[in-house]
């Protein structure tokens, strides 16, 4: 019989903390945040910090991808984008920063036939190294069937896919030509999946588990929601996560997309989840009848310059590497022992 309640404990980053370690390093400076990936579907390898801007009108942004890019981070662009302002964006680039740029820039793209000549032609006018093939439900037949599709069609690209959260459909879409498996269900700031479904999973055990997943087959994962602060993009590296993709934390900012609202003299700006009735209704002419709105819409302080926002995040990274002994990013998995302290803080504030 199966079994209907899993009752090993799973834990979201509010549920531990990382426990401080004697370390060798004097200055967060001695700190190295790049890693070198090889990968195993493609050929190709990469270079970089391995935080990637979520693919969202309001963070995967070209701006934002020029300024990530300064510091070799990730962007994934949007999906919205046309292909005449593709090619308005990287022509109206230097050889040199569109050669950079392509390094560090994902072409986010779904799963209609549609979406894939689209993508077919944005990938023939450049040489953009990494796909991002992204819906909310990674379970789908149809979602591993394209992947198997894209993987023919762009053998030496690096694919990221997903979104999933077990190490079944980790292995299976692994198998199916992805290269790093997208870890996530509910778990983003303006995403009600977990409200409107009941579906989801905490999401560092989600990291623990897939990426034990991933790397026994040499493959990847990037996992996608749920930080809201350094600490926690500290904790989802910490659980082995090799990518990070961050929405909320890069949103809000002059790069970022998003309307500015200002309201009793204080400026706001928009950010909403990709699944929200106001993203359906920017880009799909509303809300299908058959299905439920599983994002939402709220104002965020303005934040400025996304510049601030960088160095504020990598400081974040390189004090923890310096409180636990990690010398490189690649250690940081290693170094870290988690406390949980989920029953502590419920004893503190009296829940039962």
């Amino acid at each position: 019989m199966s079994q209907k309640i899993i009752n090993d404990i799973k834990f979201g980053f509010k549920d531990v903390l990382i426990k401080p370690k004697r370390s060798s390093l004097s200055s967060r400076s001695q700190v190295d945040l790049k890693r070198t990936f090889s990968f195993k579907n493609s050929p190709k390898t990469w270079t970089g910090i391995p935080i990637v801007s979520a693919n969202m009108d309001t963070t995967g942004t070209f701006e934002v991808a020029i300024e990530l890019a300064k510091n070799d981070m990730l962007t994934a662009i949007h999906k919205h984008y046309s292909i005449d302002e593709w090619d308005t964006f990287l022509y109206s680039l230097s050889d040199e920063k569109r050669k950079k740029i392509y390094k560090h820039i994902m072409v986010s793209s779904g799963t209609s036939e549609k979406d894939f000549e689209k993508l077919k032609i944005i990938m023939s006018k450049h040489s953009i190294d990494f796909i991002c093939l992204d819906i909310a439900n990674g379970y789908s037949e149809h979602f591993s069937k394209f992947v198997k599709k894209v993987r023919k069609e762009f053998e030496d690209k690096i694919i990221f896919a997903g979104n999933v959260v077990t190490e079944d459909m980790t292995h299976q879409l692994l198998l199916d030509g992805a290269d790093v498996i997208k870890i996530g269900i509910g778990p983003g700031s303006v995403c009600t999946t977990r409200k409107q479904t009941g579906v989801g999973y905490p999401q560092l055990s989600a990291i623990l588990e897939c990426s034990d997943a991933a790397h026994g087959l040499n493959g990847a994962i990037c996992s996608d929601g749920g930080c809201a602060c350094p600490g926690d993009v500290a904790k989802a590296f910490g659980g082995d996560a090799d990518f990070v993709m961050l929405g909320g934390m890069l949103a809000g900012h002059d790069e970022s997309g998003g309307e500015i609202i200002e309201i009793e003299g204080q400026k706001f700006v928009e950010f909403y989840g990709m699944s929200s009735d106001a993203a359906m209704s920017k880009h799909s002419g509303g809300l299908a009848e058959y299905r439920s709105s599983e994002g939402k819409r709220v104002l965020i302080p303005y934040r400025g310059p996304i510049e601030k926002t960088i160095f504020d995040l990598l400081g974040g990274l390189r004090s923890t590497c310096t409180y636990i002994g990690a010398s490189k990013m690649k250690e940081l998995g290693k170094c870290t022992t988690f406390i949980r302290v989920q029953e502590q803080l419920n004893e503190t504030f009296g829940k039962s």
